[in-house]
């Protein structure tokens, strides 16, 4: 539970008794007040460095889907953002990116302190931490492995940079996707009808308490990812698909090597990773990092049906990574259980202990930086990510996601 005393929170979030998490939810505590401008007392955050031998570049994409329409609000098309990260021939002369644009950072402290109650509201300037890419640098003309991120429900694709960038610095182009309407806030380059620039989240209910909902969101992903792949496609034929035309980093399209796709994320998009691949037969490997594999339980106390990934089984190598501290551990046991028992050996798992569900984002490294700045008690840390040291942490999880990609889809 939050420190509600020493926090406060938007308006905006009076009407929503509940909230979507990255596998769970929590309950909101409305209050009036907003937030200030960050000041020169803020703390501002550091990402880990990346440890490959490439120097990053990123770009990003404003993909349009216009045979499908928005499922969460009425909107006539499908808006997707993605960031790509790849190996730069050279960065000299680019600016380092930030993690979040603008928008983004400004609506964060108000929204996702809801999803993640251990979250301060004031104290941070989110827009201030850099990532280790270099906007728009050339790409290395070489052909490389493409690899999909999703992230946890309710989260932004900015809180996986850590682990994007990484395994962009070992040779893969990574590509993150933001699911909006689901995710807390995805900026867009511009507003339009029925949209403002900085979209939010319309989550108000628990998917796994409503089936409907649940579906809806898994299959919208689903559907976003394999969109995604048709973009880079175009990409990588040498066109534009940003909708704008914006002008795209010297070779990236030279850069993609669609004969070896993969795709991770986490919680929701961990389910998402594991479904698109058994979908998709563009993707030939896939990690789930703590995503459920089967559909909400029609009532509570019942298990859910399986999705047909865990019930069928799959042709195509899948890495499953918990944690020993998930609060949703036993819920989530049954379909993986299903999903290591089909006899063709196609699925390992493995596991981080002292951890919780936070650990597989950016909150890995961020949470003892808040702790230490006194902005989040050591019990708030403990439940965000566990108890479990970054030192230990970011490089057993990098291990793990870049050794499995690196087994079925070598960079090199």
């Amino acid at each position: 539970m939050g420190m509600v005393g020493r926090r406060t929170v938007t308006s905006t979030a009076a009407a929503a008794a509940l909230l979507l998490v990255g596998g769970g939810f929590v309950r909101a505590q409305s209050a009036k007040a907003t937030r200030p401008a960050p000041t020169t007392d803020d703390v501002t955050l550091r990402l880990p460095a990346p440890s490959g031998p490439h120097r990053i570049g990123v770009t990003t994409l404003y993909l349009v889907d216009r045979s499908r329409r928005d499922p969460w609000e009425p909107l006539p098309v499908r808006e997707v953002m993605a960031s790509v990260f790849y190996p730069a021939r050279t960065v000299r002369g680019r600016p380092i990116a930030p993690q979040m644009t603008a928008g983004a950072a400004a609506t964060f402290p108000h929204l996702d302190p809801l999803f993640h109650r251990e979250l301060p509201t004031t104290g941070v300037n989110w827009v201030a931490t850099r990532t280790h890419a270099h906007t728009g640098a050339p790409a290395q003309p070489v052909r490389r492995p493409v690899l999909l991120y999703s992230p946890g429900g309710g989260d932004p694709r900015t809180l996986g940079t850590g682990l994007a960038e990484e395994l962009a610095s070992r040779g893969y182009v990574v590509v993150t996707i933001d699911h909006p309407g689901d995710g807390s806030e995805v900026e867009f380059p511009h507003a339009r009808a029925g949209r403002a620039q900085v979209r939010r989240t319309v989550f108000r209910g628990d998917p796994r308490t409503d089936p409907k909902t649940f579906r809806t969101m898994v299959g919208t992903r689903i559907a976003d990812t394999r969109f995604v792949l048709d973009q880079l496609a175009v990409l990588a034929a040498g066109r534009n698909p940003d909708a704008l035309g914006r002008p795209l980093p010297e070779a990236l399209g030279h850069a993609l090597d669609l004969r070896r796709v993969g795709i991770y994320g986490h919680s929701a998009g961990g389910t998402t990773a594991a479904q698109a691949m058994y979908e998709d037969r563009r993707i030939g490997a896939a990690v789930d990092l703590e995503g459920f594999l089967d559909h909400a339980p029609e009532k509570p106390g019942q298990e859910g049906k399986l999705l047909p990934v865990a019930h069928y089984g799959v042709d195509r190598p899948l890495l499953l990574v918990g944690t020993d501290g998930f609060p949703q551990k036993q819920a989530l046991e049954p379909s993986w259980s299903a999903m290591l028992a089909h006899p063709r050996g196609h699925t390992r798992r493995r596991q981080l202990s002292k951890a919780t569900h936070g650990v597989f984002t950016d909150y890995a490294v961020f949470a003892p930086q808040l702790q230490a700045a006194g902005l989040m008690t050591a019990a708030e840390r403990n439940s965000l990510i566990g108890a479990i040291d970054p030192a230990v942490s970011v490089p057993m999880l990098r291990g793990e996601v870049h050794s499995f990609f690196a087994r079925h889809l070598p960079s090199h």
